[in-house]
């Protein structure tokens, strides 16, 4: 059994993924609970409570779903014993917060259990884990900047990179290269009348200018 875990102790399990893309197009969070639940029932821990963040970097603390478990795990009610997560990149892939927020947890009482690595609780577990988690920090940065890149490059050569279009445009498929779609803006003409008219109403074209303050001489 990972670390710490001892039968009947009371689990929180955090899930997570890195894009909301990847929160609407995958399986991995419903893997996550399906794992973290037969984790459970064959260590004959309690699953409390499961905390889900779809679609959030795990190299920063920017978390609502992440800080409202850690804040539950060191309140004085002490609600679990146990912090599950699939992986520790799951949990965080920058190494210094990692450690910091499992200091925080540790110091309530409360163990961080990985599902698939598993770590002995001392000095030699912790270094393993120290190093595992200074390459996952490195992984993600080696992503980030990789795409980055092609994001640039994406932009570069007129195409829209995703996100919610601003107000006024829609994407829409520009072509296809294999199964990637590759998008652009393109003006929605129903919304970009409201734009014209909010246009000229600012700026008097039909009557008084609206939506700002006039000076009184």
């Amino acid at each position: 059994m990972s670390q710490t875990a001892q039968t009947n102790q009371r689990v929180a399990l955090y899930v997570r993924v890195s894009t909301t893309r990847q929160a609407e197009g995958e399986l991995s969070i419903p893997d996550q609970i399906n794992q973290g639940q037969a984790y459970c029932t064959a260590h004959g821990l309690r699953l409390v409570e499961t905390f889900v963040k779809a679609g959030a970097s795990a190299t920063d603390d920017r978390r609502p779903e992440f800080l409202r478990m850690i804040d539950a795990a060191t309140s004085p009610a002490h609600p679990f014993d146990l912090v599950l997560v699939h992986s520790m990149s799951r949990f965080f892939r920058e190494l210094l917060s990692s450690e910091w927020y499992i200091y925080r947890l540790r110091k309530a009482g409360v163990a961080v259990v990985s599902i698939t690595q598993d770590f002995k609780d001392d000095t030699t577990g912790n270094l393993i884990r120290q190093i595992l988690g200074s390459y996952d920090e490195y992984q993600s940065r080696e992503n980030g900047k990789h795409t980055l890149r092609a994001m640039r490059e994406n932009a570069r050569q007129g195409f829209w990179n995703g996100s919610r279009p601003p107000f006024g445009y829609r994407a829409a498929e520009a072509e296809r290269r294999g199964h990637k779609v590759k998008k652009v803006l393109v003006i929605d003409e129903l919304e970009a009348a409201v734009v014209r008219q909010i246009f000229d109403r600012a700026l008097g074209r039909s009557a008084m200018p609206l939506g700002r303050r006039s000076s009184i001489a």
